[in-house]
C-alpha cells in the first residue's frame, strides 16, 4: 500500500512540474518578447538553451557511468570517434532549431494562451509522422480525437482573443504560420528522435549530447545569418535581463525534464499536463496581458481539452469496451432467441 501511495504521489510531481514548466515557459517568453525595451535577440537565447542541454547531458551521463574514466571512454567511442552519429543526430537538430525560433516568432505576435491551443496541433503532426514513419497505427478514437483537436484550433483562430495591455505592433497571421512551422517540426523531429533511439541500445544522454552538440554549431550559424552585425555591435548578452535569463532556463531544463519523466506516466497524464497548461497560461493571459476571452476562443480551447485526453486513452481499454459492447449484444440477441 505504501508502494502505491508514493507511486502515486511521484506521479502528481511530475505532472505537477509538466505543467508548470510549459504553462510557465509560454507566458514569461510571452512577456519577455512583448514587455521588455531592449528586445534580446532569440537567436542568441535558442543557442544558449543548447549549451545548458549539453552541459546537463554531461553531468547526467557522469552520473550513469559513475566514473570519469568510464565517462571519458563513452565520450571517446561515440561523440569523437562516430561523426556517421554525429550527422544522423543533426538532423533533428536542425528541425528543433527551426521549431525553437518560430516559437519566439509566434510568442511575439500571439498571446501565450492563443499559442499554448494552437500549439497541440503537434499532436495530429506526430500522428501522422508516426504512421509514415515508424509503420504504427492509429484506432478510430485516435483520428475522431485528431479531427476534434483540428476543429477545436480553428475556433481558435477563427477570432483570436485580443490582448488590451499589450501596446507592441503584432501580425496574427505570421504567429499562426510560426506556430503551423513548429508544430511540423516538432512531429517530425520528436519522431525521428524516438526511431534513432530504438534503432539501438545507446544511453539516451549520449545520443542527447550527440544532439546538442549539432544543436549548439547550427544555431551558432543561425546566429551569424540572422543577427550577426547586431551581436556583433551589442554583444552576444543584449537585453538579456532576469526573466530572459530564466526563460533560457526554463527551455534547457524542461525539454530534459519531459524527456525523463515521460517513462513514469502514461498518455492520459500527459494529456491532462497539457489541458492544465492551456488553462494556466489562459489565466495568466487574462491578469498579465489583458487577454479578452471569446466565445469561440473558450469553445476552442475546451474541445482541444478534450481531444487531448481522448488521444491519450490506452488502446486496450477502448478494444476491451468495444469487446463488452459486442458481448452485451450478443447475450441481448440469445435472450430474444
Amino acid at each position: 500500500m505504501a508502494l502505491e501511495n508514493v507511486s502515486v504521489v511521484f506521479k502528481l510531481y511530475c505532472l505537477t512540474v509538466m505543467t508548470l514548466v510549459a504553462a510557465t515557459y509560454t507566458v514569461t517568453l510571452r512577456y519577455t518578447r512583448t514587455i521588455s525595451s531592449d528586445l534580446y535577440f532569440s537567436t542568441t537565447a535558442v543557442c544558449l538553451s543548447e549549451v545548458i542541454k549539453l552541459i546537463l547531458s554531461l553531468g547526467m551521463l557522469s552520473k550513469e557511468t559513475g566514473s570519469p574514466t568510464r565517462l571519458k571512454n563513452t565520450l571517446v567511442e561515440h561523440v569523437l570517434c562516430s561523426p556517421k552519429e554525429l550527422l544522423k543526430l543533426s538532423v533533428p537538430s536542425i528541425v528543433y532549431a527551426i521549431q525553437n525560433n518560430m516559437a519566439f516568432l509566434a510568442l511575439s505576435n500571439l498571446d501565450a494562451a492563443v499559442y499554448q491551443v494552437t500549439y497541440q496541433l503537434k499532436i495530429p503532426c506526430t500522428a501522422l509522422c508516426t504512421v509514415l514513419m515508424l509503420n504504427r497505427s492509429l484506432s478510430r478514437l485516435q483520428w475522431f480525437s485528431v479531427f476534434m483537436l483540428c476543429g477545436g484550433v480553428t475556433l481558435v483562430q477563427w477570432k483570436p482573443a485580443q490582448s488590451t495591455k499589450v501596446q507592441i505592433e503584432q501580425n496574427p497571421f505570421l504567429g499562426f504560420v510560426a506556430i503551423a512551422i513548429a508544430v511540423v517540426c516538432s512531429g517530425f523531429a520528436g519522431v525521428y528522435f524516438e526511431k534513432v533511439l530504438k534503432s539501438s541500445d545507446t544511453s539516451l544522454w549520449v545520443r542527447n549530447i550527440q544532439m546538442y552538440i549539432s544543436g549548439i554549431v547550427v544555431t551558432l550559424i543561425g546566429v551569424c545569418i540572422t543577427d550577426g552585425e547586431n551581436v556583433l555591435e551589442n554583444g552576444f548578452f543584449f537585453g538579456y535581463t532576469p526573466m530572459v535569463c530564466f526563460v533560457v532556463l526554463l527551455a534547457s531544463v524542461g525539454g530534459l525534464y519531459t524527456s525523463v519523466v515521460v517513462k513514469y506516466t502514461d498518455n492520459i497524464m500527459k494529456g491532462f499536463s497539457a489541458a492544465a497548461a492551456i488553462v494556466l497560461s489562459t489565466v495568466a493571459s487574462v491578469f498579465m496581458f489583458g487577454l479578452q476571452i471569446t466565445f469561440s476562443f473558450a469553445s476552442g480551447a475546451l474541445l482541444v481539452c478534450v481531444s487531448i485526453y481522448l488521444y491519450g486513452l490506452p488502446k486496450t481499454e477502448t478494444l476491451r469496451l468495444n469487446r463488452e459492447d459486442a458481448d452485451k449484444q450478443s447475450k441481448q440477441r440469445l435472450i430474444t432467441v
